[in-house]
């Protein structure tokens, strides 16, 4: 199986390359426009390409499309439609020659149709090879294309692509906008988002305009979102030194998108689970996304991997310079503890995980976090100026091209007397980590070793660390310090660390504060005078831990507790209220004449109205309440359907294990009769497991 699928691969990238050597698409303008209720979309599409030497066959993908009106050089000529691509056998010559086309699809994946009403979007994600679910394109990430786009929609939304808005056309209700690119890029980084959205824009230092958009009803939450979104630009450009590389830099949130995020030439799509409040910012931050796919313009978009086997060129330093980003933001003592935690989760892995990152089935850890140790790594070998100097050839050299390794490894040669073949067999063609060669260089953070002498000290007695626990939490140390010291003192009888604990209580750091929300099993009496002030902290994590905690273990005083806190909300995923609810629902008497009102406003965030992760954030809790309940059972079944794979995962998951139960069968073959038949089929599946 391993060897027909790779010899697949290999025949597609072969006659890929084979097309891209031979005929060189140039341009291409497309007109789309939309049928919201079938979720389809149509359009016409103009490239210009031109043919280097004779070809019997030019192949564009197009995945389960409609194609008609095929003209080359304005004269109709035939072709296949295979499902998956147009093939294309008469009427180009060698030279320039210009195909006209017309489409129609409705996508099973890559563009979405998502909400209604207020909260309706179109989105796509083409990360890979998907665009051409969408729009006639390449999957073969070496053909670089000239992109423009005319979308054609509803004047009371906000349609946005790649590149500048040109022009904006209104007649009657419909609005067509014109975006257009100047410079090529792979398929893959096409974009749509559709969607009713507010707008404000920021000018960097050098004059690229950022454009920054949220849903209107999240217009109060622009500066917590995006804090940091200019200093991170400016940064990037200094840092890198080498320009922006296109016109404009847009940023959009939409629900239950599939990735964190995704950087589209000139517009990343990013999850609506980012968009917070100035509380939510505390626990939730949008600053690592938003500098790793900023980072993607230059290191992916620009310039991009020739195959999978050198995604790292993309993964690894988008990875990097979001950190280095975050420490120009957050200081070095940050820096290098994302570094610590990276590295342990690498060493972990690589016990498990044999492939290098020089391998296209690598990981997602190893090309992100394994690349971005990498340079890092080589950063300090060569120093920082021929680092940068090494990067920007690089840049500058491959501008709009695809690369390989050894192209960025040679520009390293070129400005420093290194030994890249020693280093590429270490980082790159090694399945595991260089241990020994990273915690030397993160040792060096006297932080790092404060922290690591902490660790040393675990399993002594209480009364040998008492004092240098004290003194430490009393200092101005890195809080991960603080969390450690705190999470030591989990297994020793309260009484012992009652000081050290109340010592951390003072911290006005939230995160030191939090540690004692998750570390504490069991709250004394005596304590819960100062345990109760984490209600009040500016954090929905330690807020939402705290009052589950309180309501368990203070049986008799839950009423005043829920009474207190029955107007939280919480994150994008109503993390608070849905506690809220499960706790008020689960306190015998409180509120007996409202609980049918706060039973149906829980299930109502299960339904498929919500976003997903609302949703599921309600059917965990619903299943706490009662397994048995049929309608939390139907809701389950419809999760299996849901684009957002993490959800449909959760979903299934959660029947697999139901079904263990000979009961809850029962309960799910009782429900097949009334599903819905792409449910049932679903469910019929999960039964025949």
């Amino acid at each position: 199986m391993k060897r027909l699928t790779f010899l697949c691969y290999f025949i597609y990238t072969f006659s890929n390359a084979q097309q891209s050597e031979k005929v060189d698409f140039i341009t291409l303008d497309a007109a789309v426009s939309f049928t919201t209720e079938s979720r389809k979309i149509a359009g016409d599409v103009t490239y210009t390409f031109q043919v280097n030497s004779a070809t019997d066959t030019i192949s564009i993908d197009a995945q389960r499309m409609d194609i008609s009106g095929v003209t080359i050089n304005n004269r109709a000529v035939k072709f296949k439609n295979t499902g998956k691509k147009l093939q294309l056998f008469q009427g180009y010559k060698k030279g320039r020659n210009t195909l006209k086309l017309h489409y129609e699809a409705q996508p099973r994946q890559t563009l979405y149709f998502i909400g209604k009403d207020k909260d309706f979007q179109i989105w796509t994600q083409g990360q890979g090879k998907y665009t051409s679910h969408w729009l006639p394109s390449f999957d073969d990430v070496n053909e670089k294309v000239i992109f423009s786009f005319s979308i054609t929609y509803d004047s009371t939304f906000e349609v946005l692509s790649n590149g500048v808005l040109k022009h904006k056309v209104t007649k009657g209700n419909q609005t067509t906008w014109q975006y257009v690119m100047e410079k090529p890029m792979s398929s893959y980084l096409a974009m749509l988002a559709i969607g009713k959205f507010d707008k404000k824009t920021v000018m960097t230092a050098s004059g690229t305009p950022l454009e920054l958009y949220l849903r209107k009803a999240d217009a109060s939450k622009f500066e917590s979102t995006y804090r940091y979104s200019k200093e991170i630009f400016d940064f990037l450009e200094r840092e890198i030194g080498v320009a922006y590389p296109w016109k404009v830099y847009r940023q959009v949130p939409v629900f239950d998108f599939l990735y964190l995020g995704m950087e589209n030439t000139t517009a990343t799509i990013f999850s609506q689970d980012f968009v917070v409040d100035a509380i939510g910012f505390n626990d939730r931050t949008y600053t690592n996304v938003n500098a790793h796919e900023l980072a993607h313009q230059w290191f992916g978009d620009m310039v991009t991997a020739q195959s999978g086997k050198h995604h790292w060129l993309q993964e690894g330093f988008a990875t990097y310079y979001a950190l280095l980003a975050e420490k120009q933001l957050f200081g070095d003592d940050h820096f290098n503890w994302e570094l610590y935690e990276s590295a342990e989760k690498l060493i972990r892995a690589s016990k498990t995980d044999p492939k290098p990152i020089l391998h296209e089935k690598a990981s997602s850890l190893t090309f992100y976090q394994k690349g971005a140790w990498a340079l890092h790594y080589l950063r300090t070998q060569i120093g920082e100026d021929k680092f940068r100097l090494a990067v920007q050839n690089y840049l500058r050299k491959y501008a709009f091209k695809n690369v390989d390794t050894d192209a960025f490894l040679a520009e390293v040669r070129n400005v420093a007397d290194y030994d890249t073949a020693a280093f590429k067999t270490l980082w790159l063609e090694n399945p595991a980590f260089p241990t020994e060669e990273a915690l030397a260089i993160i040792k060096q953070n006297p932080f790092i070793k404060t922290y690591l002498g902490v660790v040393e000290l675990q399993d002594k007695l209480l009364v040998d660390k008492q004092k240098p626990f004290e003194i430490l939490l009393k200092s101005d140390v890195f809080y991960p310090v603080k969390e450690e010291i705190i999470y030591q003192l989990e297994n020793t009888p309260f009484e012992q660390n009652k000081p050290l604990l109340e010592l951390a209580m003072q911290s006005t750091d939230l995160k030191v504060r939090q540690a004692i929300s998750k570390s504490l099993r069991s709250i004394p009496e005596s304590f819960k005078p100062q345990y109760e002030t984490l209600l009040e902290d500016r954090s929905y994590i330690t807020q939402e831990i705290a009052l589950k905690a309180l309501w368990a273990q203070f049986p008799n005083q839950r009423f005043p507790l829920l009474d207190q806190t029955q107007d939280w909300q919480g994150f994008n995923d109503k993390n608070l209220r849905i506690s809220w609810l499960t706790l008020a629902l689960a306190t015998p008497d409180y509120q007996n004449s409202e609980k049918l009102k706060y039973y149906e406003e829980l299930l109502d965030y299960a339904s498929p109205q919500y976003a997903s992760n609302v949703r599921q954030n309600a059917l965990v809790n619903l299943l706490y309440l009662n397994k048995n309940d049929m309608n939390t059972l139907r809701y389950l079944v419809n999760g299996t359907l849901h684009h957002q794979w993490l959800f449909v995962k959760f979903s299934k998951d959660s029947i697999r294990a139901l079904l263990k139960n000979e009961k809850h069968r029962e309960y799910f073959q009782e429900l097949l009769p009334a599903l819905p038949e792409d449910e049932k089929k679903q469910l019929e599946n999960l039964l025949k497991e």
